[in-house]
Order: C-alpha cells, then structure tokens, then sequence
C-alpha cells in the first residue's frame, strides 16, 4: 500500500544537506579511515557497527556504537543488528515535512544525512568455493534495507555504498559542509543499482543449486551493468551509445586505455572479436580485424626470434590492404620489435595482456592508437548472450577443447593420405581459425598462418572463390577449412581448382559422398569433424 500523500505546499525545499550524524557499515573497509577522519574533523557524529566501528575507534576518532542508538544488543550471530526503528526512522524521516520532523522530535530520534553501507561479500564467498551455509550467511539482509531505505529518502539522506565516491564525499563535506540533491539522487541511483546486483547474485545462486542434472541455463536470467562511460556516438554517428561493465566481469569492458583517442563502439566490437581469435591460439598469435572479421591471424614461425613479432608480420602478409586501419589482438606481451613493425601500418586499436616499456615509447608517436592492456584475470566468456527483439539468446560460448590435438586424431579421414605434421598443425590452426570468421567462412592458411579469407557471404561457393582471390598464388599448396558442410561439391572444386593440399570441414550433408568424390578424384585430402563452427 502505497504511503500518505501530502499537499505539494507541505514540502520545504531542500537542496544543500548539511551532515550532522553519518551511519556507517561497512564489509569492505577501504579508505573507511580516511572518510572517518574528514567525518569527524567537520563535527559528524559517526553511528557504526562491528568491524567498522573498531577500526574508526582504534585511530582515535569518537565513535557511537549502534547499539547505544537501538538500545537493543546485537543478536543471533550479528544477524539483527540495525533493524530497528530508531535507526529507520532516521533513514526514512522526510525532513521537507514538518509533520515528519514532529515526529522524530516525540520518538525521540535523531535523523541520518549520510549512510555509507556496503554488502557482506556474498559474490566473493561464492567466487572462493564455499557452499550451503557458509554462502547462506552472507546473505545481507540489514544492510539492503538501509541502503534502499536511504535511497529511497535521496531528498534527505546521502547512502554511499562504494569507496569510489568517498572522495566526492569529503569534498561535499568541506566545501559546502553537506550534499547536494544532484549528488545524493547520483548516489541513489548507484545504491539501487548495487542492491539490484546483489539480489540477482544471490538469485542466482539459489537457482543455479536447485537445477537438475540435465538443466544447466537458469530459468530466470538478469544481466546487472554499470554504465562505464557514454561514446561519441554508436555504430553510426546519429546513434547513441555506451558501453557498461557487467559486474564480476573480467574482459574487455575492463581494460585499461593505456593511450590513444576515446574507444568508439565499433572499436570495441573489433578489438573483442581480435581476442577472440587470437586467444584460440595457444602458441604466440596476433589476429587483424576489420569490420568484426579477420583479414589475418597467424602463429609465430618456429625458432622467431621475437615469437610475437614474427606473428603479426605473417598475420599482416595475409591481406595488407585490408589490414589498413585494422584492429589487432595479441595473446602475449607486445614487445619492442612487434611496435616497430606496427610504426608505418594504420592501426586503430592493439590489445593484449601486456606491453614492454620500450613498445609503449614507440606507440607513444602514434598518438591516436588507442593502446589497450587486458585486466590480469582476463578469461574467455563460457557463455554468449544476445539481444532480439523482446528478449535474448543465450548459449554456451563456441570453444576449442586445450587438447584438440587430441581430438584431431579422431578426425574422420575420408579422402587422401594423412598429412605431415607440419600440414597437420595448418589443418588444426585453419579449423580454430575459422571459428573467428563470419559465416559462411572459408580459411585458407599456410605454415599456421591465413593467407586467404573468404567471410560473409551467402553461400559457401562465393566465400570459396572469395577466399582463393584474396590468397592469389599463396592458395597453392595451402590447406583449407569450412565452418560448416558444403552442401555441393562445387565449393571445394574452386579450392581443388586452386591448388589446396587438403580440406576440414565438419561433413553431414546429404551429398557427402560426391563432395568426397571430387576430393579422391584430385588426391586432395579431407577430414570430417562432424563439429561445426558457424559464426553469425
């Protein structure tokens, strides 16, 4: 039921909060002492509870025990500790109402202008292994209700739920002595958003434990994000755009703009299509993008002196004019030799997990080149989702097992003779290869590295023909992969026709037999992988 209206007339106006008495909680005690200290200097009674309030009284500042406020101790294990009225009330009362102030002033309590609260780390614990009760306690239940109770009273309660704007805190504090409604409706926009978050991990913890054994997507999904910046504009400049980071997120939302002009959108989509395809490799391997494809991924040439330099230089020999303002990945640290390579080559964006020092000097004379370095505990996501019209797809992430080596030698031969390893290594790096282009994809590759792509197209003969172009006298001799069956044995005929040694493709179409035909008839070799990659 929705609670008493009033006249519009009753409410005074307030803008500028001063801070008189501050409530504090907190599980994350970074830079706690710090705001304590700027609190205490401006004559804030601070109210706080447990840890956090031995921490504060331990550096000498005065603090108020929340039990002196309650007059009721902490119970069940710390389980009842702030849910009382005289610690709501305080949060709640709205002080543009005469009425409300009365009240307070007969109940005797005093009101709250500053709640700085953070949750148990329910995401961490869960994160660290445990399980049953031991997740179960960290469940807050206090701490959500006052944040959301002084969110809700943003007209006369400051909540900050995150070290990150205790800065602005002490700032309001010493400028002005008090918060601004601008500020403190920000601050209750993030506090929702915070408790928002934290019920969708616990939701779905609780529903993740409840799945049978042969249910493994939840049957009811939230996706929480923060925005992290707005962009000039989206895929197109009549478009707005900006991206967010979805929390616990480890990728590419997270990484660190080491130089460089403002990320755009369509930068984004490419540099994570770069890691996708260069992070399949697990020897030292650079993937080029352009327009969410590859014009080159490639493998340092065995014995390179500089393994990732010699990676991106073959990558960039597959197609050099497309690689003209590309995007590129690299699965290891960019060093001095691979910056030089890059000094003359357009480059949009180069990502990977780290950067020498001396590479970084060099960039520094391409002032645009935005530099990216991946977060330490970058991972691949094991899951993809995306948006259609009135709700989204999700999937488990299209992914190459550590052992496909392995997997590769139950490939079914059915054309030729098995190839060398050398050849064999090309099949395996030109299937993986695959997996990064659009489909209908065709992969052409020499020696571990693409010499010709054909990506996009609408059937598999053009994406054929595409891919041979694009390679010109490199298509001799080279091995070929298909994301997916070719439904006629025309495709291959366009390899067989260029000079291919061998083709991969996962095999399954009703015409089979007679693309195995036309691949017997040339001594072409094939294999079936009965996997397929498509790529959409």
């Amino acid at each position: 039921m929705a609670g008493p209206r009033h006249d519009p007339a009753d409410y005074r106006p307030r803008d500028i909060v001063p801070i008189r008495r501050a409530l504090v909680s907190v599980s994350d005690k970074t830079g706690l002492l710090q705001l304590g200290e700027a609190l205490a200097a401006a004559g804030v009674e601070i109210v706080s509870t447990g840890g956090s309030a031995t921490l504060l009284r331990d550096a000498g500042l005065e603090v108020t025990d929340v039990s002196a406020v309650t007059g009721f101790p902490e119970s069940l294990d710390g389980r009842v500790k702030t849910l009382h009225p005289n610690v709501h009330a305080g949060l709640l009362a709205d002080l543009r109402l005469a009425s409300h102030e009365a009240q307070l002033d007969e109940l005797g309590i005093r009101p709250f202008e500053l709640v700085v609260v953070n949750l148990y780390p329910f995401v961490e614990t869960v994160a660290s292994g445990a399980e049953g009760d031991d997740v179960v306690e960290q469940i807050d239940i206090g701490g959500p209700a006052m944040v959301r109770a002084s969110a809700k009273n943003h007209a006369n309660v400051a909540i900050v739920v995150s070290p990150e704007s205790y800065p602005a805190i002490i700032d309001a504090v010493q400028a002005q002595g008090g918060t601004t409604l601008v500020q403190r409706r920000e601050l209750a926009a993030r506090a929702f958003s915070h408790t928002a978050a934290y019920d969708t991990a616990v939701s779905t913890w609780f529903a993740e434990g409840t799945l049978g054994d042969d249910i493994d997507l939840p049957a009811h999904l939230t996706i929480q994000a923060e925005r992290q910046s707005t962009l000039r504009y989206g895929e197109n400049s009549h478009q707005r755009a900006a991206i967010y980071t979805r929390v616990g997120g480890h990728g590419i939302a997270q990484a660190t703009q080491l130089q460089g002009k403002e990320m755009s959108y369509n930068n984004y989509v490419d540099a994570d299509a770069a890691l996708r395809a260069a992070f399949d490799m697990v020897k030292p391997a650079v993937a080029i993008i352009k327009h969410a494809n590859p014009c080159g991924i490639a493998v340092a040439a065995p014995n390179a002196l500089d393994p990732i330099a010699s990676a991106h230089l073959r990558a960039h020999e597959c197609d050099p004019v497309s690689a003209f303002g590309g995007v590129i990945a690299a699965n290891r640290t960019v060093t001095l030799k691979m910056a030089e390579n890059l000094r003359d080559i357009f480059t949009e964006v180069i990502i990977a997990p780290d950067f020498e020092p001396e590479a970084l000097e060099v960039f520094k004379l391409k002032k645009n080149l935005r530099v990216l370095r991946l977060p330490a505990d970058w991972t691949q996501e094991s899951m993809d989702v995306r948006l259609v019209s009135g709700g989204l797809l999700l999937q488990d992430a299209d992914r190459f097992p550590d052992d496909i080596e392995s997997v590769a030698k139950n490939w079914e031969l059915v054309s030729g003779e098995r190839p060398a390893e050398a050849d064999m290594e090309s099949l395996i790096f030109a299937w993986k290869s695959c997996r990064a282009v659009k489909s209908n994809a065709i992969v052409l590759a020499q020696a571990s590295a693409t010499v010709g792509i054909g990506m996009g197209q609408v059937n598999r003969v053009d994406s054929c023909r595409l891919a041979v172009e694009r390679a010109g006298d490199r298509a001799a001799g080279s091995v070929a992969a298909s994301d997916a069956f070719f439904p006629f044995a025309d495709g291959p005929q366009v390899l067989i026709d260029a000079g291919i040694s061998a083709i991969i493709q996962p095999g399954g179409s009703v015409r089979d037999a007679e693309v195995v035909d036309a691949a017997r008839a040339a001594g072409v070799t094939m294999f079936f992988t009965g996997e397929r990659h498509f790529f959409h």
